[in-house]
């Protein structure tokens, strides 16, 4: 069995080797035929190259040649164009040339011309300068003549001849001034009254006087009790808020206002209108509606200056001066409500400058403002012409404007026409029979002087005049004066008053002081 096995094996042995050798050998016939066929490949793919490429190099060598051909002609066109503009260059020269030749030839026939007429024109100048030379041959001939028949000289006969003129001139000048002297000084009064008188009638005027008292009136008597309050607790509130005096009497269904300021007694008054027809009359709504007042007085007094400017046709007046103007509704001269007067005034000046052929526009306008320096914010020592015009020149006013205010009582020398039509207005104004009250006005001023004297100490809060200059009642900061101070600055002011100043019978001194305390719960 064991003798059967081997043969086998060899057996196969030799045929796997047999079997390799015939596979190596058909692979190698494989490899041989496949070379073969990659070679014939190449070499049909480089032929078909070749011949592509014969054929792509034909293409481009066409294309160039095109190429070429297009830009050679595209060439000789522009060289064509540029060709054809050098020689229409050339014929446009050549024809200006030909002009220019012909326009020498014109000069030149002109140069010839213009040379035959200067030629002319010397020969007649020289002729004409013959004909001269011989006239002044004749001339001082004809003088020399004269001078033998009259027996004097040229010159001495001229002397004589202007003498006699300025003789003769002088003797109808002076003549003529006289007449006109005499005529201007018979016609100049009668047409100076003429003007005014037609001014005048031509200016409609209300006459109103400016008095120290008011009179609020009431629906019933029952209110006074209100006003008055508890223990007079309200109506001290109000005449500490306000500065006024409230007089409650028997006249029925009335309270009067005693203040020496417009300003103060419209306040009150007003003041008191809103606390009655609200019902609610107690000391700390006496005070918000006093302040709500006061606010509403001096938007009052914008609007009353801008109504004032508008109703003259007054244009481009600064605020500040529109402010003034409506402050003058609360002021007074010599007891003549001082916003009527400057507006009388204003009117009168338009009317006589329209009259007189100025210009109407400008004397209105100084007109109004003549009167400004009476109208001060702060104290002031120059006198209110002057001050008015350093307000005006301050806001902007022309100078003609200006100088008509400064000079309206000849505190400075007039230098515009509308300077004196100002005066003569402001004169006619207040010399009407009942414009003007001189004692009104001094009694103001002395109230006002005062409480200027409470107002030169320290810690004072309010100042106010009442019972026409008797009383002076001084409102003093509490956290500034105690007490003591208090009794201090009330004999201080007492007897300042009674040595710097002249006044009939006695002057109280009251200094209140008050104390509170405010919080605010939130």
């Amino acid at each position: 069995m064991e003798g059967m096995i081997l043969p086998i094996i060899i057996g196969v042995i030799v045929g796997l080797a047999i079997g390799f050798l015939i596979a190596k050998t058909l692979e190698k016939n494989r490899a041989s035929a496949t070379v073969k066929r990659a070679k014939k490949n190449a070499a049909g793919i480089l032929k078909a190259a070749k011949v592509d490429a014969e054929a792509f190099k034909k293409d481009k060598i066409l294309q160039a040649k095109e190429k070429f051909i297009e830009l050679k002609s595209e060439h000789e066109k522009i060289i064509m164009s540029r060709e054809k503009k050098i020689n229409d260059i050339e014929k446009r020269w050549r024809d200006k040339e030909s002009q220019v030749g012909q326009e020498l030839s014109k000069n030149k026939k002109l140069n010839q011309q213009l040379e035959k007429k200067i030629a002319d024109f010397d020969y007649k100048l020289e002729f004409i300068e013959r004909k001269e030379n011989e006239i002044e041959k004749l001339h001082k001939k004809q003088v020399e003549n004269l001078e033998v028949i009259s027996g004097l000289s040229a010159d001495d006969a001229k002397e004589e001849l202007v003498k006699s003129l300025k003789e003769e001139a002088k003797s109808d000048a002076m003549a003529y001034i006289q007449d006109t002297l005499e005529e201007a000084k018979l016609t100049a009064d009668q047409d100076a009254r003429k003007v005014i008188l037609n001014t005048i009638q031509r200016v409609g005027v209300e006459q109103t006087v400016e008095n120290c008292v008011s009179v609020f009136n009431l629906e019933s008597d029952d209110v006074k009790g209100r006003i008055i309050g508890r223990e007079g607790r309200n109506i001290r509130a109000i005449e500490a808020a306000t500065g006024v005096e409230i007089i409650v009497d028997d006249t029925p269904e009335a309270i009067i206002l005693s203040c020496f300021d417009p300003v103060r007694r419209e306040i009150a008054r007003l003041s008191l209108h809103n606390l009655v027809t609200d019902g609610r009359i107690h000391p700390a709504r006496i005070e918000e509606v006093v302040k709500k007042t006061e606010k509403k007085i001096n938007q009052e007094i914008i609007e009353v200056g801008k109504r004032t400017v508008i109703d003259l046709g007054i244009h481009g007046l600064h605020p500040e001066l529109i402010k003034t103007v409506g402050r003058m509704k609360f002021r007074s001269s010599y007891g003549q409500n001082l916003l009527q007067h400057s507006r009388e005034v204003a009117n009168l000046c338009g009317l006589m400058a329209a009259e007189l052929g100025l210009n109407a526009k400008v004397a209105k306008r100084a007109g109004l403002l003549h009167d400004i320096g009476k109208v001060p914010d702060t104290d002031s020592e120059l006198p209110h012409a002057l001050l008015g015009m350093e307000w005006a020149q301050k806001y902007g006013e022309k100078p003609d404007v200006c100088n008509a205010i400064g000079a309206h009582h000849d505190e400075i020398e007039m230098k515009s026409m509308i300077a004196p039509i100002v005066q003569v207005c402001d004169a006619i104004s207040g010399a009407r029979p009942g414009a003007r009250r001189q004692v009104l006005d001094s009694y103001i001023q002395r109230l006002k002087d005062l409480e200027d004297v409470a107002f030169g100490f320290s810690g004072v809060q309010k100042a106010y005049a009442i019972q026409a200059g008797r009383e002076l009642r001084v409102i003093v900061e509490s956290e500034k004066v105690n007490d003591i101070k208090a009794a201090e600055l009330s004999f201080s002011i007492s007897q300042k008053i009674q040595n710097d100043m002249t006044y009939p019978g006695q002057v109280r001194v009251t200094v209140i002081r008050e104390t509170r305390a405010v919080n605010i719960a939130k």
